[in-house]
């Protein structure tokens, strides 16, 4: 009848049908639909094994084959009708098959189970988004390098515990960013292998009876070789949560670099300007001009810390091998997906319209005695332990800040009173330039090193563009 519901694949075994609202809470195919096309590609490499190792006859794989071109299609085309009764992305495209070519469609899951179908589905995914997301990586990198070239000039306010410390260059505080980024996709890279597994041909958990070709299926998949073992096949996500833990530390990254826009864009600190198609107004003051997407970012990386919790409370206490509680492994997976790459996007092209208040950024790099280590430098050059140099630019910067006055304006008798045989020049080559061009070690502040850092990135990052064209 035509208003009968589906017929469920597993409904053999039941002589009622499911709870209409269990039927509603238990599907999972509202979020699976992103599945459709790597289950459909799962499945076109499963038909062809068939047919090759003689298990479904050559004419039927055509057949299947065909239809399953055609599902690809209506999916495509957003035509495909995906039915909530059949719970799950496998189960719809299943049934379409089975009516477009009749019950040779059902011997397509031949030597296969749903448990082994969607570990392949999700790894099959989940390596497409992490290319993409490596790609997003490199662009937002490639945006840091180019800001940093262009602000090599700019004295910029270093801080620890969020006070003064030392003076710095913006384009050294980018380059660190930009570091964070390469191990963020370092850490891509690594666990890419370990997601590209082929798990189809492990069957439920046991494998399967049939003469099966794995090896052939991973090829033809682009997988670097098949889980081992049947049991954990099924039942392994640690791919995914290695991957939302990558994730999180991404968002790690992009919210403390929100946080230091938000307390750079704020008027206390005057240092930056956000491009305005990236800020928002108030409803009541005027004036405002709100830094919201360096505050959403924040915000957002805590749903990804979120999905990963859920994901190591999801599996932390499951036995071997399949269990339904799994099916909740893909919400956050997809949610930590979504948001990095969304959180990426934006994070780029606000970078790339940032405004530096240079005059500012000078003025407040030299405010709060940020010279203070290099007197101290100084002394020990001049053979000064340096414990004892501390002590005595500490007493120097005491008595500054009495007089309200910077460590460059103090008497020379002031210097030598607390170490004699100091050469009071020292007080007059305390300048903010100075300091900075000084750090010149490897990974240092100095423009030379800064420059040669950059050169390196921009190499680096034309090396990955060409390993993705």
């Amino acid at each position: 009848m035509p208003n009968d519901p589906p017929k469920k694949p597993w409904g053999g075994r039941f002589a009622e049908p499911t709870d209409r609202f269990v039927e509603h809470w238990s599907a999972s195919i509202a979020f699976e639909q992103r599945l459709a096309p790597h289950d459909i590609a799962g499945s076109i490499a499963h038909a062809r094994m068939l047919g090759r190792q003689g298990i479904v006859p050559q004419a039927e794989v055509d057949q299947i084959i065909a239809a399953l071109e055609e599902i690809r299609g209506e999916i495509e085309a957003g035509t495909f009708t995906f039915s909530e009764a059949l719970e799950d992305i496998h189960m719809n495209v299943e049934a379409r098959l089975i009516e477009k070519v009749g019950a040779i469609g059902g011997k397509l899951h031949t030597a296969r189970s749903r448990n082994d179908q969607v570990a392949t589905d999700v790894r099959l995914y989940l390596r497409e988004e992490v290319v993409a997301i490596s790609k997003q990586i490199v662009a937002l990198q490639k945006v840091l390098v180019d800001q940093a070239a262009a602000h090599l000039d700019v004295l910029f306010p270093g801080f620890t515990h969020l006070q003064t410390a030392q003076p710095v260059l913006f384009a050294h505080h980018l380059m660190a960013y930009y570091e964070m980024l390469e191990r963020d996709q370092a850490r891509l890279a690594d666990g890419y292998p370990r997601i590209n597994q082929l798990p189809l041909g492990s069957g439920a958990l046991a494998g399967t009876t049939f003469p099966i070709d794995r090896l052939s299926v991973a090829r033809e998949l682009g997988f670097d070789g098949v889980c081992r073992n049947s049991l954990d096949a099924v039942s392994d996500r640690d791919f995914a949560i290695e991957f939302t833990a990558a994730a999180g530390l991404i968002m790690v990254h992009l919210s403390r670099f929100a946080e230091e826009l938000v307390l750079w864009s704020s008027a206390p600190f005057s240092l930056v300007r956000l491009p305005e198609g990236y800020c928002t107004g108030s409803s009541i003051m005027p004036q405002k001009r709100n830094p919201d997407v360096p505050e959403l970012i924040r915000g957002k990386s805590g749903r990804v810390f979120g999905d990963l919790t859920a994901l190591l409370t999801l599996m932390k206490g499951l036995p071997l091998a399949y269990n339904k509680d799994m099916q909740e492994d893909k919400e956050p997976l997809f949610d930590a997906v979504d948001t990095v790459q969304g959180c990426l996007k934006v994070f780029t092209a606000m970078i790339a319209g940032l405004t530096v208040h240079r005059d500012r950024a000078a003025e407040l790099a030299g405010q709060g005695f940020a010279t203070a280590t290099d007197l101290a430098d100084g002394l020990v050059r001049a053979g000064l332990p340096f414990r004892d140099a501390h002590e005595v630019v500490g007493k120097l910067v005491a008595l500054a800040e009495s007089r309200g006055c910077q460590l460059a304006e103090l008497k020379a008798e002031d210097l030598t009173d607390l170490a004699p045989g100091a050469d009071p020049a020292l007080l007059q080559q305390l300048t903010v330039a100075a300091s900075v061009a000084a750090r010149h070690a490897l990974g240092g502040t100095a423009p030379d090193t800064v420059r040669e850092a950059i050169d390196d990135a921009r190499k680096a990052l034309n090396y990955k563009e060409r390993l993705w064209p």
